[in-house]
């Protein structure tokens, strides 16, 4: 099976979509993307949120985005 890469639960930060294992919302990703951070750059200021996590989610955001297109 394969583990999840976001979890939501009311109990961790209010249940707002968090890298699974973490504390750290998927927003902040996402708010660093949008203002030119790179990905090493989030992972210096979140050392808890693994490269693979990050990368996986971003396939499966593209994925998604993908198939909602078609």
């Amino acid at each position: 099976m394969v583990r999840p890469v976001i979890s939501c639960n009311p109990e961790v930060m209010g249940g707002t979509p968090v890298f699974a294992g973490t504390r750290v919302p998927v927003q902040t990703l996402l708010d660093y993307l949008e203002a030119g951070d790179s990905i090493d750059e989030f992972l210096e200021g979140f050392p808890s949120v693994s490269r693979e996590h990050v990368i996986e989610f971003l396939e499966q955001a593209k994925d998604r985005l993908v198939a909602a297109a078609s």
